[in-house]
């Protein structure tokens, strides 16, 4: 197995990580109670997806 021959300089090596930051979620509003959702997927707050429930949700209380 070949091995390097010299250390990689710091700036190198930030360089490429550079690009390995998290990126935040891309979050929709929901139509139907305009809570932010997840895209494709049932609203978690009143179980609507595409204009119908889809979702019992329990009424807290």
């Amino acid at each position: 197995m070949p091995n390097p021959k010299r250390r990689h300089s710091k700036q190198r090596t930030s360089t490429r990580r550079a690009h390995d930051a998290l990126k935040s979620r891309s979050l929709s509003e929901c139509p139907n109670c305009h809570e932010r959702k997840l895209p494709h997927r049932a609203c978690p707050k009143c179980g609507y997806y595409k204009g119908r429930e889809v979702l019992e949700v329990k009424e807290a209380g």
